[in-house]
């Protein structure tokens, strides 16, 4: 998914999506329980909208085993999510001062 630097980005702007964005954008990896306790997600919830972040190149999901139980899984933004947030979230404000046209 291709967008302009100053789009409206439709798959980040979901509610739950655009949430786990700004989670992940003040940290350079977030666990995977974290995230889903900080947003009172389910696990399938959370799980769906990685896979669809992870699909559009936004987020990458880490498994690094423990030295005991079972392994971990930390969740990033790549640059290209980092960037596509900054942009959607850009965009959202010059829509709220009326400096941009609605998409």
């Amino acid at each position: 998914m291709t967008q302009r630097s100053d789009a409206f980005n439709d798959l980040i702007h979901s509610p739950v999506r655009l949430r786990i964005c700004a989670a992940l954008a003040t940290a350079t990896a977030l666990e995977f329980t974290a995230i889903e306790e900080a947003l009172e997600l389910s696990t399938s919830a959370l799980s769906k909208q990685l896979r669809i972040l992870g699909e559009a190149g936004y987020v990458t999901l880490d498994k690094r085993k423990q030295p005991f139980g079972r392994p971990r899984t930390w969740v990033s933004l790549t640059l290209q999510g980092r960037r596509a947030f900054k942009a959607h979230v850009t965009t959202l404000r010059r829509l709220l001062d009326g400096d941009a046209d609605m998409p």
